[in-house]
């Protein structure tokens, strides 16, 4: 189930980058969700609607494509390939079938 949820996650960002639906994107997350790029100059964003506006700021342009997923219970950390090159890792956490952290690294 858990690998599912990272999946779907994936898909629906691809989607976003389609569409730029980032609103509709966000509702993934809990009132309290907290997104970090710890290795870039990027704020921390706090809850959809500032993971939106964040999106909104600097959307991304590169879809990706989960290479690998491992789970833990409530936790599945991503590897992930740039559809323009370049890999990295997210972490997210679930609070149920929403997001409630994601961390996402660069390689």
């Amino acid at each position: 189930m858990t690998g599912e949820r990272a999946r779907a996650h994936v898909q629906a960002f691809n989607a976003a980058v389609a569409d730029g639906a980032w609103a509709r994107f966000s509702e993934r997350f809990t009132p309290d969700a907290v997104m970090r790029f710890p290795q870039l100059p990027v704020p921390e964003a706090v809850g959809p609607r500032a993971i939106a506006a964040l999106y909104h700021r600097q959307p991304p342009t590169d879809t990706m494509t989960a290479t690998a997923v491992r789970s833990d219970g409530e936790q599945d950390e991503v590897d992930f390939a740039w559809s323009a090159g370049g890999t990295g890792t997210m972490v997210l956490v679930w609070a149920g079938e929403r997001l409630q952290a994601l961390d996402v690294r660069f390689d």
